[in-house]
């Protein structure tokens, strides 16, 4: 098994944890175990961190050193707007939701809990639907409907 074939796997599998221990966190913080949700948030930002430097080699190797361009998606009929809505929300989302975890986490890490409660109640939500869509994408091009 090559890098092409790996890297797509272990980014769901950092994806999908991500998403998890975003939802650790979430308990965590909701009853007020401030270590165990710090530790979640710290974790589910370093499986992020993993992941978006895997993703971005993957494509790099893809482009640059085999000439390929994006897998192909292979789905007919209507799975096929029902996939291309669910990357295009996912990959805008993961764009714009990026700085922003940066920002939840800095104010965190400088004390500053009450702009990070704010800000979290908006990044929270939109930080765990990227990492689950990260993982339905990958269900559908590579599990579901893979290149042939």
């Amino acid at each position: 098994m090559d890098i092409l074939q790996i890297l797509p796997h272990l980014n769901a599998t950092l994806n999908g944890l991500s998403g998890v221990f975003l939802i650790l966190g979430f308990y965590f913080i909701r009853t007020k175990q401030i270590s165990k949700h710090r530790a979640s948030m710290l974790t589910a930002f370093t499986l992020s961190s993993i992941f978006l430097t895997f993703y971005l080699i993957h494509h790099a190797v893809r482009t640059y050193y085999f000439g390929l361009g994006p897998t192909k998606f292979t789905g007919e009929g209507i799975i096929r707007p029902v996939y291309f809505t669910i990357l295009t929300t996912h990959t805008i989302l993961a764009t714009v939701v990026a700085p922003f975890i940066l920002v939840v986490l800095w104010r965190a890490l400088k004390g500053r809990f009450e702009i990070h409660k704010k800000l979290a109640r908006l990044v929270f939500p939109i930080w765990l639907y990227v990492s689950i869509t990260g993982v339905i994408v990958y269900l559908m091009l590579y599990q579901l409907f893979p290149a042939k």
